[in-house]
């Protein structure tokens, strides 16, 4: 049964990405076509499921694989600052014991130090910019 599902997705692209958003937003529309007391509504919510579902497993079992991995890449583009500010935040959120976090007044780039130092100076590596804060 594996070698044969290993032989039909064999030139097949299957989950990226892309494909990954598209299943989580089928599953969003899905709870809210549960959620909404309004029958048509609920129809127009479950009708957009169908489809994000649809063009999810189309994307995963398709073999045109250049076209899917330009439609990937365009949405990485498209979500990159998202990406990187969730990042910037994750991170932030471990390392909240051992350093504090500051923004440059000028620049806006976010700076860490040590936590427990005291009164510092503090210069950005970004624009040049010192300036001062307690840790």
């Amino acid at each position: 049964m594996k070698g044969n599902f290993a032989k039909f997705m064999c030139g097949r692209r299957g989950m990226d990405e892309f494909s990954q958003f598209l299943y989580v937003l089928t599953l969003l529309f899905l709870i809210l076509s549960l959620c909404i007391p309004n029958v048509m509504g609920r129809f127009v919510f479950l009708l957009l499921a169908i489809a994000a579902m649809v063009l999810t497993f189309w994307r995963c079992l398709s073999k045109n694989l250049n076209k899917r991995w330009k439609e990937n890449e365009r949405y990485m583009k498209k979500t990159q600052k998202l990406r990187d500010w969730a990042h910037l935040r994750r991170d932030m959120w471990q390392q909240r014991k051992e350093y504090k976090f500051f923004k440059c007044p000028s620049c806006k780039a976010v700076l860490r130090v040590p936590k427990g130092k005291g009164k510092v100076r503090i210069v950005c590596r970004k624009c040049g910019t010192a300036f001062e804060k307690k840790t």
